[in-house]
């Protein structure tokens, strides 16, 4: 087995905090609308969110109709009113992405580690699903966006994760074969399970259970260990 070349990440819940900038902005948005952002009201926001994206990653829907889907699923039920026409929604999105956007961090030790990882002579890669303009705008945003050799997101390269051309993909752009790049993400079946199908080494990053001392600690004994045994492969 081969020293791995290259660390590739995901972006959303394992280098960005979407769940905690989402939390801050739905709160936000929702109590502008006249809406209580209670506990349920924000886990109706989140299941809505999964389930709308999850239909435009399949090809159901496009990325702005998910986006209106997401408010005619949750306002209403909450006594809000949804403009009838869909400029009027996109309006009503826009109005919670500034709430979003201005919530947007990464988790603190992410600079480091990226940085940490080129020093010591990694190429550094990025795959996340989602929209371009919005991806690469968290990255600008959050300070992070040059401390990568390449950065692919779903829209441009045409393949969403967990389809094992995605990685292939990666892999290509960032010039290394599939079995010799690690792919670090959150998500056990997009992230994870998606990179193996590819030939490429998978990591669980749990930020949830993993605080950032010990996400630091599996990266980078994973990265010097694969070369020898393969065992942080789990």
């Amino acid at each position: 087995m081969t020293t791995p070349r290259a660390a590739c990440f995901d972006l959303d819940g394992t280098l960005f905090d979407h769940v905690g900038a989402a939390r801050l902005g739905a709160a936000a948005f929702l109590e502008r609308q006249g809406a209580e952002s209670t506990e349920a009201t924000l886990a109706s926001w989140f299941a809505a969110e999964e389930e709308q994206f999850e239909r435009w990653r399949l090809g159901e829907v496009s990325f702005p109709e998910q986006r209106r889907q997401r408010l005619r699923t949750v306002l209403p039920p909450l006594g809000c009113v949804i403009p009838a026409d869909d400029a009027g929604v996109d309006a009503m999105f826009a109005d919670y992405l500034r709430s979003y956007r201005a919530a947007w961090r990464t988790f603190p030790d992410v600079a480091d580690l990226l940085r940490d990882l080129r020093a010591q002579g990694y190429r550094v890669g990025l795959l996340t699903n989602g929209s371009e303009e919005q991806q690469l705008d968290k990255l600008a945003q959050t300070g992070i966006d040059q401390l990568f050799d390449v950065v692919c997101v779903s829209e441009r390269i045409g393949f969403q994760k967990p389809d094992a051309r995605a990685f292939v993909a990666l892999a290509a752009e960032v010039g290394v074969r599939p079995a010799d790049c690690v792919f670090f993400g959150d998500d056990p079946v997009r992230d994870v399970a998606g990179a193996r199908s590819a030939g490429m080494p998978g990591v669980l990053i749990d930020r949830a259970t993993q605080d950032a001392a010990t996400v630091r600690d599996l990266v980078f004994s994973t990265m010097a260990s694969r070369g020898d045994t393969g065992a942080a492969e789990s």
